[in-house]
C-alpha cells in the first residue's frame, strides 16, 4: 500500500525516531578507517568500530526516516551480515532509504539529528555535515552536538534523529522571511 493509499485511511504525515551507537576502534584494527560523522571525515580522531563506515549520524536519520514511513529499521534493509554492506557509504545508505520512501510515496519534510560526544566538537562542521545529509535524504536535515558532562562519552558516539514525512502530493506550507505563507506541491521522484 502507497503512503497515498495509506493517507486515505489515516494522517497524510508521519513521525519517526532512530537511534545509532557505536564505540571506538583502533584505526590500524579498523583498517586505518576514518572516523565519519554525517559523512564528513574527521582526519585525525578516533574511529567508530560497525559493519558499514559507522556513521551514527546517517545511521539514526536512516532509522527514524524508516521508522516514519513504517518500512522497518537499518538493520532490516542493510543487515550487518551481508558482506555488500561491509565498509558501505552510509551517505550512499541514506540516499537509497531516500528512493525507497520516495517510490512508497513518501517526501521527507524534515529530520534533525542531536549527536552525543564529547569528541569531536560538531558545531565546527556542522553546515557540511547538514549540506551532505540533507542532499542525500531529499529534504532539509539538522544536527546538533551534545557533550555528555562526563557521564561516559568515552566509550563511543550516540546520535538520535527525528524524521517527518508527507506523503507525496500533500500541500506543504511554509513561511518565508518576511513572514508571507507560501504553499509549495511536494511531489515524488516519479512526478519530476
Amino acid at each position: 500500500m502507497s503512503a497515498a493509499d495509506r493517507g486515505k485511511a489515516g494522517p497524510a504525515m508521519r513521525v519517526g525516531h532512530g537511534y545509532d551507537a557505536h564505540p571506538f576502534g583502533d584505526a590500524a584494527d579498523l583498517g586505518g578507517r576514518t572516523l565519519v560523522l554525517g559523512g564528513i571525515q574527521f582526519v585525525g580522531e578516533r574511529p567508530l568500530a560497525g559493519h558499514s563506515d559507522a556513521d551514527v549520524v546517517a545511521h539514526a536519520v536512516i532509522d527514524a526516516m524508516l521508522s516514519a514511513a513504517g518500512l522497518g529499521d537499518i538493520g532490516t534493509h542493510f543487515p550487518d551480515s551481508d558482506e555488500r554492506w561491509r565498509g558501505a557509504d552510509s551517505i550512499e545508505m541514506l540516499a537509497q532509504v531516500a528512493a525507497l520512501l520516495a517510490e512508497d510515496g513518501w517526501q521527507l519534510a524534515n529530520a534533525d539529528c542531536t549527536v552525543i560526544c564529547d569528541r569531536p566538537m560538531i558545531a565546527p562542521h556542522r553546515d557540511q555535515m547538514q549540506e551532505c545529509l540533507s542532499g542525500a535524504a531529499g529534504g532539509p536535515v539538522t544536527v546538533c552536538g551534545k557533550r555528555t558532562e562526563g557521564l561516559g562519552g568515552a566509550d563511543g558516539i550516540v546520535a538520535h534523529a527525528v524524521a517527518l514525512l508527507l506523503a507525496s502530493g500533500e500541500q506543504r506550507s511554509t513561511q518565508v522571511a518576511s513572514g508571507e505563507q507560501r504553499s509549495t506541491q511536494v511531489v515524488s521522484a516519479g512526478d519530476r
